[in-house]
């Protein structure tokens, strides 16, 4: 019965053996399978051969490293980080999968999936691993960069560039991060070597026309942002740029085109780009006297965001155009007609015209007394300024009527605003001879001239 329950035991022993004997050359062979499999792109059959290797061996990290490898040619990204989770716990990296390749995947997941802590991770054992690779201190700087700590970024910039002065994403985003240190020559720098390997760079060229730009150097920036338009991420935010260029430069038309262009290709309203394009537009089409349309703007502006910049002064400063055709009239018509409106203006005010001339951003008139109460008095002139303006009338502009008053021996003045007038302007003319008349006088002239 001894030598029975012996003879038994020694058989189930031999079994296990041959079993595990067995499955230990079978099993690399299925995963060479599987490696196979997924060179040669079969998805569906790599997934379920994996699969099986998993149900019999749950830790095999080479099963779930090509299990995820298949999921990701199968476009399942999210699949592929489970397995990847997986194989970074188990932690072995003695058979098919390979340390370097698998945490360069992993790290690419957990960037795409916005796990920056768990990519910073995974960047910072790659450079462990590989110490002289400048690419790995470039992604571990971006990864600070995001997280708001640039001298974190800075020092890994610098790093990848000591191994590497040549590296094209070090240099650019170095030369970005000077730019806004507001060091925009250490910047140009940076991003001319960037340019140097790589002469496509639409990013590299908009930061350029940035620093040109602010440097008052508006034609090289106008080229600059010209190429870097080529580039879909960067196509509206250099179009905006380049119509301000030309909206500082004075050519109004061609920034109303750049600038139209930019809100036309615009994909979302909201974005600050777009904000800046239709807040440079509306001023283009204001200078212009193109008001109606520069409302239009200010409204959409107003609509995405309504405390941007001094958008809900404008709406309420041009308010009078919805509800007074006459201010309308005044704040649109062209020059001519302006002129002419000027004119009967300085009449209903109880003054004959003498000579009419055109200013920036108005109409001067010299007037002198229709009638005197004594009939051989001499009439005294005076000098009108008519402002179709928005802003507030500053003390700058009451000072330069009286200038242009004592340059030509006048001793009364006055302006008449679609606007209104600041306190030190006021103050100004408290000891001179100036009147000041806003927005609710000029309504009641224009009424006069309307009956």
């Amino acid at each position: 019965m001894g030598i029975i329950v012996l003879i038994i035991i020694l058989g189930a022993a031999i079994g296990i053996i041959t079993v595990f004997i067995i499955r230990s050359i079978l099993a690399p062979k299925r995963i060479a399978t599987l490696a196979a499999l997924v060179k040669q792109n079969k998805t569906t059959q790599a997934i379920k051969v994996a699969k099986q290797i998993i149900t019999r061996e749950p830790r095999n990290p080479d099963a779930h490293y090509f299990l995820g490898l298949a999921y990701l040619d199968d476009t399942k990204p999210e699949l592929a980080l489970m397995e990847f989770r997986t194989v970074n716990q188990i932690g072995q990296f003695d058979g098919y999968t390979k340390e370097v390749p698998f945490r360069n995947k992993i790290a690419e997941l957990f960037t795409n999936f916005n796990q920056p802590e768990e990519a910073l991770k995974e960047y910072l054992l790659l450079v462990k691993k590989e110490p002289e690779n400048p690419d790995y201190y470039v992604r571990i700087a971006t990864l600070f960069e995001e997280r708001d700590r640039s001298d974190k970024a800075f020092a890994y910039y610098r790093k990848a560039l000591e191994l590497n002065p040549r590296q094209h994403d070090a240099n650019l985003r170095m030369g970005m991060l000077m730019y806004r240190a507001k060091k925009g020559p250490e910047a140009r720098e940076y991003l001319e070597a960037a340019l140097k390997e790589e002469p496509e760079s639409y990013a590299t060229f908009y930061y350029l026309g940035k620093i040109q730009k602010e440097a008052k150097d508006l034609v090289s920036a106008l080229s600059s942002f010209e190429k870097a338009t080529k580039d879909p991420e960067f196509k509206v935010k250099a179009l905006v740029e380049r119509g301000a260029c030309y909206l500082s430069s004075g050519n109004i038309d061609r920034a109303i085109m750049e600038l139209e262009r930019a809100t036309n290709v615009a994909s979302d309203d909201s974005a600050p780009e777009v904000l800046y394009g239709r807040y440079f537009l509306a001023a283009a089409y204001e200078r212009t006297r193109k008001i109606e349309q520069a409302i239009q703007q200010w409204e959409k502006i107003y609509a995405s965001k309504n405390n941007f910049r001094d958008v809900a002064d404008k709406l309420s400063q041009y308010q009078e155009l919805r509800t007074d055709d006459r201010v309308k009239d005044f704040l649109t018509c062209g020059q001519e007609e302006y002129a002419e409106m000027c004119r009967k203006l300085t009449v209903a005010m109880g003054l004959s015209v003498r000579e009419v001339e055109d200013t920036e951003g108005g109409c001067q008139v010299t007037g002198v007394e229709a009638q005197s109460k004594w009939r051989n008095a001499r009439k005294l002139p005076t000098l009108l300024r008519f402002l179709r303006v928005t802003e507030m009338v500053d003390e700058a502009s009451v000072r330069s009527l009286h200038e242009e008053m004592k340059k030509q021996n006048i001793t009364r003045g006055a302006i008449i605003t679609s606007s209104n007038f600041s306190r030190m302007a006021l103050n100004f003319v408290e000891s001179r001879p100036i009147d000041l008349h806003g927005k609710e006088r000029l309504q009641s002239l224009l009424k006069q001239i309307d009956a």
